[in-house]
Parts: C-alpha cells; structure tokens; sequence
C-alpha cells in the first residue's frame, strides 16, 4: 500500500461535517484524557493491538491528535494523526455496522482540518488502503515509490 500526500492548504475551512453527523444522531469530538483506555481497548478489540498503541501515542500528544465517533453514547469510530510519526495521519476506523453514514469521512476531515490549523501545510497518509477514498475527499496522491519499499515501516517490530 502507498503512502499518500495531502496539500491542506488547499483544503477549505468546512466543518459542515460536524452538524451533517450530529443530524444523524452521532457526536464527533476530541476525547479526554480518562476515556483513553476505553478508546484504546475498543480499538484493539475490533482492529489490533498496534492501531491501540497508536491511540495511545495520540492521547499522549498536547493537544490531543484524536477524535472520536459517538452514537447514543457508543463509541463507533476514531481517527488519529501525529500518532505513528510526526505530520502522519491514521489509523482510522468505524464500526462495521456503522459504515455507510459519511463517520469516516468526518473523523478525516476533523484530523485535516485539525492538522490544518496547527500551522501543517502537507499530511501524510501512511500505507493508505483506501486510496481511491482518499484521492476523492482530499485530493490526495500517491507519494513515488512509497508503495514498494516499506519506508517508515521498514523496522518496526511485528512480535
């Protein structure tokens, strides 16, 4: 998977996003400090123990690099950045039986707009899956030869 490169520069200052999902009956918003191990167990427990460190990295940061989706007081997505490494968004995900409601959607642009406003003028979506989705709702693109060689990644431990 490639990695991606954002311009937020570009990106204008909408954040319709936030009423289009209260209207569907879900709050996005930042969590706090004492809701980071339910965060981080929800995400282990449907995505991996990785994405959970991730979260936990992101609460560390000040201020917080994370939000969250809620509906009738259930968490049911999240989006992170500055979380794998410095001006990288990610992870990200939404309850199966939430998709399909435009959460993820927001959560991204909650992080972009977030980022945009801490003075980022690029971000970077590592080891993008979706990179239609991405190449839609941002404008993003693939960043050469990302996809081939594991970059960042290349050292990680996986055990």
């Amino acid at each position: 998977m490639p990695d991606m490169l954002v311009k937020l520069f570009e990106l204008e200052d909408d954040w319709s996003f936030i009423a289009e999902q209260k209207a569907r009956g879900i709050l996005i918003r930042k969590p706090i400090g004492s809701e980071r191990h339910l965060v981080a167990d929800w995400v282990k427990n449907r995505f991996n123990a990785g994405w959970a460190s991730e979260v936990e990295m992101a609460f560390s940061n000040r201020p917080l690099s994370c939000f969250v989706a809620i509906q009738n007081e259930v968490l049911i997505g999240f989006a992170c950045y500055d979380a794998t490494a410095l001006d990288y968004f990610g992870p990200t995900g939404v309850a199966e039986l939430a998709r399909g409601q435009g959460t993820g959607k927001a959560l991204l642009m909650a992080c972009m707009l977030d980022m945009k406003l801490k003075g980022y003028g690029y971000a970077i979506i590592g080891w993008a899956g979706p990179t239609e989705f991405y190449r839609k709702i941002l404008g993003a693109v693939e960043i050469p030869d990302s996809g081939t060689a594991p970059g960042l990644y290349k050292t990680m431990l996986t055990t």
